[in-house]
Formats: structure tokens, C-alpha cells, sequence
């Protein structure tokens, strides 16, 4: 299998692209380790944060991406991660509950204009829509949007479908670890499957493998997503990292874990490793790896370039 397209990656080997002092220097050298774990194009990722911050770090993500060919090279635009998603416990994940914000067109507007053009994908929480408004003003500036984080229900997933969403990010994850054993948001994403791309973080942790090969068997290959969601720890091993403003404790199984240990803060695994999970555990052909990694978010991303 030949290069990868990552959608969600919050850092990468001591690169923290939701640091409040990323610069083009660091954003070249994340891409530089990105490339030599076999990454060919990416989505570097700024998280739910305060809004100030916020448009701070997409702006100096953009700054990079137009100030440095290298990084322009690998760079595929920018995924907006928030701050639109469900403040409570279990969905609200590893972000700051203090600054998740009620989508909203205006906000979403301010978070795009700092992106200078590279933001592509944006995810949020459809509950958080009032009307879908401002999934259908994002998606009418050709952009890529997502559901994650979100406890939705079936209704309003497929209003937001309607609206245009097409993805959603890191299904099994950004949820509490009990859910009601039906009616839930799992079940409720995989009765829609047909209508929306499917990421999944497949590093063995976020979520036991018994259970993803589950997911996958279920979902049409063709709208299935293998994503990192890596953080700054990834391609370091163990130890304490940082992930915006709160530090991260890897532990030595390579699970990445919030400071007090209730659950995951996003992984330490890059998306050759998983990869190599896959294809060891559960079988999975270069083939069908490649349709996940590459072919599937390329043509989600409208990517045109093959490597």
C-alpha cells in the first residue's frame, strides 16, 4: 500500500498543531514526520478551544500552508473540530466543555474566514443546529461537514444529511462508554450509512477490535474511513504530552488517555501502524486498506492527486 490521506491529525511527534505558539517552523516538521510515516496528504486539526484561540491556531495553520511549499504539499486543507458539539459528559470528549459554543453561521464564519480558504471540513454536533442552519451555510461554501461528538438523534442526522452533511467522524468514540442498547448513536449512525461517510480510529483502543471489524462488516467499503486522530505523542512512545491546553498520559500499551483517566484524548497512533493492526488482526487486504486510507477520504475531500 502507497501513502495515505489522514483526516483528522491534532499533532504529530512533538508537533502540537492546537499549540498557542505553532508556527510555520513547526508545522513544517510535523509534515516532514508525517511524510516519512507514508502520509501523502492531511488534515491538520484544531479542536474545540476559545473561539480567539481558536481562529489563532487555524490562522497560523493557513499562514503555513501558504507560506511554505513543502507544507502546502502535504497539507490538504484544515478540519475545524468543534467548537459546535454536545457539552455533555461522554460526547463532549477531550474537549473543554467551558468553550463548546451552539453552531451558529456567524461563529462558523468567523472560524472559516481565519482559515483564509484552506478550512475543507468542519465537525459538529446536528443537535446543536438549530434548522441546520449553519450545516447548510458550510456546506454551501463547499465544505466538507461532519457529525462527532454528537448524540443526534436519527431524525436529526438525516436532516443534517439533507442539509449536506456526509461524514461521521470517529464513530464508536466522542460518546459516553454506556449508551442505551438500542436507540443510540452508533446504531443510529449505521442506519444511515448508506447516506454518509464513516470514520474510524483503528489503533486497537477507541475501539476493541471484535467490535470494529463489526462496524466494518456492516458498512459499504466505499464509504468507510481509517482516521488517526493523532495527537503530538504520536511516533513517541510513552509518557505526558500536551493536547491544546491539557496534558495527555500515554500509556505503555500506546492508549492516550485525558489526565484523569476517564477517557481517551485523542491517539497515539499514526495511520501506518493502524494499518498494520488491521491488516494483522483482522485480515484486511492492501486492497481494501488502500480504499480506506487513501481512495475513500480523497474522493470525500474531492482530492484529485493520486500517489
Amino acid at each position: 500500500m502507497t501513502g495515505y490521506f489522514d483526516l483528522q491529525v491534532n499533532g504529530f511527534h512533538g508537533v502540537d498543531f492546537n499549540a498557542d505558539d505553532s508556527d510555520v517552523d513547526a508545522i513544517r516538521e510535523a509534515c516532514l514526520w508525517l511524510a516519512d510515516d507514508g502520509a501523502t496528504a492531511f488534515l491538520p486539526t484544531i479542536i474545540t478551544a476559545e473561539l480567539e484561540k481558536m481562529i489563532a491556531r487555524i490562522s497560523a495553520v493557513a499562514a503555513a500552508i501558504d507560506a511554505d511549499a513543502s507544507v502546502a504539499g502535504l497539507v490538504r486543507g484544515i478540519h475545524v473540530e468543534g467548537p459546535f458539539i454536545n457539552p455533555a459528559d461522554g460526547f463532549v470528549g477531550a474537549h473543554p466543555r467551558a468553550a463548546v459554543l451552539p453552531a451558529d453561521p456567524d461563529v462558523a464564519r468567523r472560524l472559516i474566514d481565519a482559515g483564509r480558504g484552506h478550512v475543507r471540513l468542519v465537525t459538529l454536533a446536528p443537535e446543536s443546529d438549530a434548522d441546520m442552519r449553519t450545516t447548510s451555510w458550510l456546506a454551501g461554501q463547499g465544505i466538507v461537514v461532519a457529525a462527532g461528538h454528537s448524540d443526534a438523534s436519527r431524525d436529526e442526522l438525516a436532516a443534517a444529511a439533507d442539509a449536506g452533511l456526509s461524514l461521521f467522524t470517529h464513530l464508536g468514540n466522542g460518546c459516553p462508554g454506556v449508551l442505551p442498547r438500542h436507540d443510540n448513536i452508533v446504531q443510529r449512525v449505521l442506519s444511515l450509512s448508506d447516506r454518509l461517510f464513516v470514520s474510524f480510529i483503528a489503533d486497537g483502543h477507541h475501539v476493541p477490535m471484535f467490535a470494529l471489524q463489526n462496524y466494518l462488516q456492516t458498512i459499504a467499503p466505499e464509504r468507510i474511513v481509517i482516521v488517526s486522530d493523532a495527537i503530538t505523542a504520536a511516533g513517541l512512545g510513552p509518557g505526558r504530552h500536551r493536547l491544546s491546553d491539557q496534558v495527555v498520559d500515554v500509556d505503555a500499551d500506546g492508549a492516550a488517555w485525558s489526565a484523569d483517566r476517564k477517557h481517551f484524548a485523542g491517539s497515539a497512533t499514526p495511520i501506518s501502524r493502524m494499518t498494520r493492526i488491521l491488516r494483522d488482526e483482522l485480515g484486511i487486504d492492501d486492497t481494501t486498506l488502500r480504499r480506506w486510507t487513501w481512495d475513500n477520504p480523497g474522493r470525500l475531500m474531492g482530492l484529485e492527486r493520486t500517489p
